[in-house]
């Protein structure tokens, strides 16, 4: 899973990126100081993992990853290609969602490349840019797409949806905002729009804020803004963060006490990219290893098999499945089967979140 962290040049994200991902990308006080993405790559945290382990007593834990791109501040004008903004617009393309950071506190000592502190108008920024880069490639689908018609009028129906979309981003407004269906969303999907990305507005607010239990004006706004086009807000404080990600695991736990925090910011944004892109884990476990694997949610599976290896999908021939709190519940996979637990699932079986699997399959 990649997740594209954007945002203006000094709203934070480059050192949010820091601190989720340990990975050291360079933070300054002016516009463009990374140019070609850094890229961090952050474990899953999922408790399950640590009980299986101890239950199978396996040699390792493998946990499921998220891959964060630290992509360059952008500013008005980058779909012109202003502030190399072609190239950074390109580096979006390829994340499966967008975690769009937006400054949400005060502080003269950190300019900001507007002057002011407006999180709507940062947005409106991004999002406009977008929304301009998605023009672009629509207006050259709808030119082939009627040079192709005369002698293809089955091409009515995708002309119709293609003049939907443009219409909708000619007043401003995402391609995630459409009402589609499912058939719909599949096409629109395929014409790669950045404006359709699911996003995530990362709202970075200052460490009395994050702190005081209480969301200050600028978080609101962003919240009214993300509910008209039914996107994702998560609070963080990047410079909390910071200091955050230089503890262990159990003195992090004792900081986020003392603070009053019931979760770190980068737990609460992967909990919310979960959530974005509708995935959900499901667990192998043995003495060699215990590990999580993403998938979506709806996924069946033979195709659940096939995260694991090509070969699990050809020759899928079964699911030996257990419900996770069961298998905790009987304290061994051989109670559960006593009890009835541990069923046998074919071909048509949607996995579910939790899930235990043991696959059986032939080549």
């Amino acid at each position: 899973m990649k997740l594209g962290i954007v945002g203006l040049p000094n709203v934070g994200k480059s050192t949010l990126f820091n601190a989720i991902t340990k990975a050291g990308a360079e933070a300054a006080n002016y516009p463009f100081c990374t140019i070609e993405p850094n890229v961090g790559v952050v474990t899953v945290p999922d408790e399950r993992l640590k009980v299986l382990h101890e239950m199978y007593d396996s040699k390792k834990t493998v946990y499921t990853t998220i891959e964060f791109y630290d992509i360059a501040g952008l500013v008005k004008g980058a779909s012109k290609g202003e502030g190399l903004g072609n190239k950074f617009l390109g580096h979006i393309r390829e994340v499966a969602a967008i975690v769009h950071v937006v400054r949400c506190f005060d502080d003269p000592n950190v300019v900001h490349v507007g002057g002011r502190i407006d999180p709507l108008s940062d947005i409106e920024i991004i999002n406009t840019e977008l929304i301009l880069s998605d023009l672009e490639i629509l207006e050259r689908r709808l030119q082939k797409t009627q040079k192709n018609l005369k002698g293809d009028k089955t091409l009515q129906t995708e002309l119709a949806l293609l003049l939907k979309v443009k219409e909708t981003l000619e007043k401003g407004l995402s391609a995630r905002t459409l009402d589609l269906s499912e058939e719909e969303t599949g096409y629109v999907r395929s014409l790669d729009l950045l404006s359709f990305k699911p996003i995530i507005y990362a709202a970075n607010v200052s460490e009395a804020d994050a702190t005081s239990g209480t969301e200050n004006e600028y978080v609101n706004a962003v919240r009214r803004f993300a509910a008209t086009e039914g996107s994702d807000v998560v609070v963080i404080c990047a410079k909390l963060e910071s200091e955050i990600a230089e503890l262990d695991d159990e003195e992090k736990a004792v900081f986020l006490e003392e603070l009053g925090i019931k979760e770190s910011g980068l737990d609460k944004l992967i909990k919310a990219s979960y959530h974005l892109l509708d995935l959900i884990s499901f667990l192998t476990a043995g003495p060699q290893e215990v590990r999580a694997w993403t998938i979506k949610r709806g996924t069946k599976a033979p195709q659940a098999a096939g995260k694991i290896h090509t070969d699990f999908e050809r020759g899928f021939i079964r699911a030996e499945t257990v419900a996770y709190d069961d298998l905790i519940q009987c304290g061994n996979l051989a109670t559960a089967k006593e009890k009835g637990l541990v069923r046998s699932e074919g071909k048509d079986y949607v996995v579910k979140d939790g899930d235990v699997i043991l696959f059986r399959f032939n080549v």
